[in-house]
């Protein structure tokens, strides 16, 4: 066995022993990533046990967090309404599993149905948050810098032909975006490249990856190894942000060192707070010693 894959099935004891997933409290972004990493054990492992574990999770999330239209944030009082960047990666995850499973690339397909004419606004954007039952824009929030980006390749993966039309509307969102897209925050900066390897040599793509590349290697903090949150913040980091920088990096394969110094440095840390024991810190981990199906 791999020793990354071994690392990966260690944590996932610890984390079932501690009740923090998947037998936790439920929270989109982190079982997205969960789903694909259940998938990835079972191709890897040639063991469809994981399989079972996958469609036990995509069950208590739709049981937990789905509502008649979409899928709520989180089960914890303070994550109410819907983001799009989280259904999108949801998407992503069923899409996997459905490449073994076809039922669960149905279901993707449906929910794409519900949430895409509530979330975007042809030619101007798609709205970062919207309210639980998808009637309106979440109070206080505006755009998403990323989202028609996540859209457009998730859209494709699924269904090229069954998507044309909300494809056609994400791509003009991407085309009037990218040229003056700028992001500064390590996670969104992982996301941009991890989503940029699925059509490498599309204009968008190639643009993105050297901007967000070039932003990275200035958030480097040699020594200890990590990225910093932001240029300007340079001692202010998170492991499960850097993890995302690590699936990104992979996805394009740039920088394997610093890839290799941050799950060393991560490995150890403690931050003292929430995050210590927070799923989100440990299930991102887990995906950036073993990336397997998110690439």
């Amino acid at each position: 066995m791999k020793p990354e894959v071994e690392h990966v099935l260690t944590m996932l004891d610890w984390m079932r022993r501690r009740r923090i997933w998947p037998n936790g409290l439920r929270y989109l972004w982190t079982d997205a990533f969960g789903l694909v990493l259940l998938v990835s054990l079972s191709k890897e492992l040639d063991d469809e046990h994981y399989l079972d574990q996958a469609e036990w999770l995509v069950a208590e999330v739709e049981r937990v967090l789905g509502r008649s239209r979409g899928i709520r944030i989180g089960e914890a009082p303070d994550r109410d309404g819907q983001y799009f960047h989280y259904l999108a990666m949801w998407l992503f995850a069923l899409w996997r599993l459905g490449q073994h499973r076809p039922e669960y690339h149905a279901r993707a397909l449906e929910l794409v149905r519900e949430i895409h004419p509530r979330f975007i606004v042809p030619g101007i954007g798609v709205h970062w948050k919207m309210l639980e039952d998808l009637s309106g824009p979440y109070p206080g929030y505006g755009f998403g810098g990323l989202d028609a980006f996540q859209g457009l390749v998730t859209y494709r993966l699924l269904a090229a032909d069954a998507l044309e039309s909300e494809i056609s509307q994400m791509q003009a969102l991407v085309e009037a975006a990218y040229p003056r897209l700028h992001v500064t925050q390590d996670l969104g900066l992982g996301m941009l490249l991890w989503l940029s390897h699925f059509d490498p040599q599309e204009r968008w793509s190639m643009s993105v990856r050297a901007r967000s590349l070039a932003t990275l290697d200035a958030m480097w903090v040699d020594p200890p190894g990590y990225f910093c949150r932001e240029p300007a913040l340079r001692q202010v980091k998170f492991a499960f942000t850097n993890y995302g920088v690590s699936v990104g990096l992979q996805a394009v394969g740039a920088f394997a060192d610093r890839v290799t110094r941050l799950n060393r440095f991560f490995a150890t840390y403690r931050s003292h707070d929430h995050y210590d024991t927070d799923a989100i810190t440990h299930v991102m981990g887990c995906s950036s010693w073993f990336p397997g199906l998110l690439l």
